[in-house]
């Protein structure tokens, strides 16, 4: 079964159950996924599903902090809900110490040596986030790579 096919299955099971919370993140997440499809006149795989999940997480973390600044903690409530629905489709995300792993197999590759300094941030992040697309954020990524850097 594929990714797709499993939200849609799982978006009639959640109207079934009068899942609200779930119901409605799930058909966020089509929405982005038929928008991507018109927009780009093609079917998705399941790594642009991947890809279209993450950045929705993304967008959900971003907004968290500006609601807790404000004290509205019934966004908050509601965007963590939404967070633990969409984390159910995504890959298995790497741990910091994968993600520091392929950092430094990456480094190996560029000849980058251990503790040579943020000069070489930009090449060495420009490398490593197309081989953990999908199963690392961001930030997780630099951080490694500041590590490994400084």
């Amino acid at each position: 079964m594929t990714l797709k096919e499993r939200l849609n299955a799982d978006f009639k099971e959640a109207m079934k159950n009068k899942q609200t919370v779930r119901k409605d993140t799930i058909s966020f997440v089509r929405a982005a996924i038929k928008q991507f499809e018109v927009d780009n006149r093609e079917e998705i795989d399941d790594a642009g599903i991947a890809s279209i999940l993450a950045k929705q997480v993304k967008m959900r973390k971003d907004a968290l902090a500006d609601f807790e600044s404000a004290g509205r903690t019934d966004l908050v409530e509601a965007y963590n809900a939404e967070i633990e629905v969409l984390t159910e489709y995504m890959p298995k995300q790497l741990t910091p110490d994968e993600i520091l792993d392929i950092v430094a197999d990456t480094a190996a590759t560029l000849g980058v040596e251990k503790g040579s300094g943020k000069a070489f941030m930009g090449k060495l992040m420009g490398a490593t986030m197309p081989k953990v697309k999908g199963v690392a954020d961001g930030n997780n990524v630099k951080d490694a790579v500041e590590q490994f850097l400084g």
